[in-house]
């Protein structure tokens, strides 16, 4: 158990970051797969606007919850498969 003040203080903002980190990891996976199913139900409006707010989660997390590449990466592949829709 902490004893300073400061330890103290850390473990507070240590669990509060883990909190937001944590929400905002499910926020990605869930809008990607509502992104994924809406690509599959073949409907290209709703897969590009699903994508749009897919892309937007992403890049939120990008740097802070997840490295940017990686980032990149989801981004990429999700666009190239609304892109293949046609």
């Amino acid at each position: 158990m902490a004893n300073h003040k400061s330890s103290k203080k850390r473990i507070l903002v240590t669990a509060k970051k883990n909190a937001v980190n944590t929400a905002r990891r499910s926020q990605v996976k869930t809008f990607t797969k509502k992104a994924v199913k809406a690509i599959e139900s073949g409907d290209k409006a709703a897969a590009t606007t699903a994508m749009r707010v897919t892309e937007s989660k992403i890049m939120k997390a990008a740097g802070k919850t997840m490295p940017k590449k990686r980032a990149a990466r989801k981004v990429s592949r999700l666009t190239k498969k609304v892109n293949k829709m046609a």
